[in-house]
């Protein structure tokens, strides 16, 4: 009988975390009976403790705010996606004691936008500046080879997006939030806000809008994504990014591949459901 093996995914706050029953449907699925996941609340400060903690029984860990750049120097390796964006969601410990980073929430973003049949566009629009935001011009780097305009609230924010793309390699283009509205007209508009922000531009939804991949998850549809489907858009959710990074990590974690996708995805919708 194969060693138990342990995963977790850790951040502050962490209660409202799906990782969990994703990653344990995952398991169940892949007849994987002696692993678990659970969820641990840490914070920068208690992150080095945490790590001095693990065993050889852990397979690895999700990493969620704010610890997805204070990790980085408790890493043996970090992978060319994660170092792009100075930010990792998936620690792996290889058989050897190493701890490896990656960031799987690039390549999920990829992944969710071909699913609902987004595999290039000749340009974007990017609604707000934080740290999904430079994940998000990560993303548009693979598929979008034309300006992307990036919506931001401050001098600041306009400064730290200019860095991104300059070292991305992408063309973006700094536009103030005042004319957010005017993103909604791109093949493709990605919103990073937090919840509530983007409201007031969902009476400015054009009447044939093209396609729009609003990160959130919860509350469910944003008042943009429920006006956007509405008039016909084309809609990527946070579900559907939590979904297909989570997918990554527990094919890294447990070198079992493909994870079963539609099952991780029905039982997030099911959890989303219940609260």
């Amino acid at each position: 009988m194969a060693a138990p093996r342990r995963a977790a995914v850790l951040g502050s706050p962490i209660a409202h975390s799906l990782s969990p029953v994703l990653h344990r449907t995952a398991y169940r699925e892949l007849g994987l009976t002696g692993w678990t996941y659970d969820r641990f609340e840490v914070d920068e400060s208690g992150l080095p403790a945490f790590f001095e903690t693990l065993g050889p029984e852990w397979a690895g860990l999700s990493l969620t705010m704010p610890l997805k750049r204070a990790v980085i120097p408790l890493l043996d390796e970090i992978s060319e996606t994660a170092a792009s964006v100075d930010a990792v969601n998936t620690v792996v410990r290889t058989e050897d004691g190493r701890r490896v980073g990656d960031n799987t929430d690039i390549p999920g973003m990829v992944a969710a936008l071909r699913e609902h049949g987004i595999d290039k566009v000749d340009a974007a629009a990017v609604l707000g500046a934080g740290a999904t935001a430079s994940s998000a011009l990560a993303a548009l780097s693979r598929i979008c080879p034309g300006e992307i305009a990036v919506y931001v609230r401050s001098e600041a924010r306009a400064t730290e997006m200019r860095q991104w793309a300059e070292r991305l390699g992408v063309a973006v283009r700094i536009a103030d939030w005042a004319d957010a509205d005017q993103a909604l007209r791109a093949p493709l508009v990605i919103s990073t806000t937090p919840a509530g922000v983007t409201d007031a531009l969902a009476r400015s939804v054009p009447e044939r809008p093209a396609a729009l991949f609003d990160v959130l998850y919860d509350p469910w549809p944003t008042d943009l994504a429920a006006r956007w489907s509405a008039y016909g858009g084309a809609v990527v959710s946070g579900l559907d990014l939590l979904v297909h990074q989570a997918v990554l990590q527990v094919e890294q974690m447990t070198g079992l591949a493909p994870a079963p996708l539609d099952a991780m995805r029905k039982a997030g919708e099911q959890a989303l459901a219940e609260r």
